[in-house]
């Protein structure tokens, strides 16, 4: 449990301290811009787009520095939109699905981007 309070503070803090707003901007491409680098068809992720957003962002990085592949992003990217076009608009419980779903992916995604961008890693 405890390690799990620890990945969620990790990703609030990245989220905050380390995301662009959805528009992109100081040279980071905006959400459609990523969602455009694997040719698929732009998703409206609603009231999670700002998260989804940041987990995208940091598997970009990633793969920016060759921590993933191009294709492992995009398998990425598509888990993501899969799985929110099933559960994300459902009931209290298809949005649990979803949300625990997420925060798995938000996990990877921050340790994916973690081990390229040393502001991520501690000390």
């Amino acid at each position: 449990m405890r390690g799990l309070l620890m990945i969620g503070a990790a990703a609030v803090l990245a989220g905050c301290v380390g995301t662009p707003s959805l528009n992109g901007g100081f040279g980071a491409p905006s959400l459609a811009a990523l969602q455009e680098l694997c040719g698929a068809q732009p998703v409206n992720y609603g009231d999670d787009a700002q998260p989804v957003y940041s987990a995208l962002f940091d598997a970009y990085v990633a793969s920016r520095h060759g921590a993933i592949s191009k294709p492992d992003f995009c398998s990425f990217q598509t888990s993501i939109a899969l799985r929110h076009a099933a559960l994300g608009a459902g009931g209290a419980e298809a949005r649990g699905q979803w949300a625990t779903f997420f925060n798995e992916q938000r996990a990877k995604a921050l340790s994916w981007r973690a081990a390229v961008d040393p502001t991520l890693r501690a000390g």
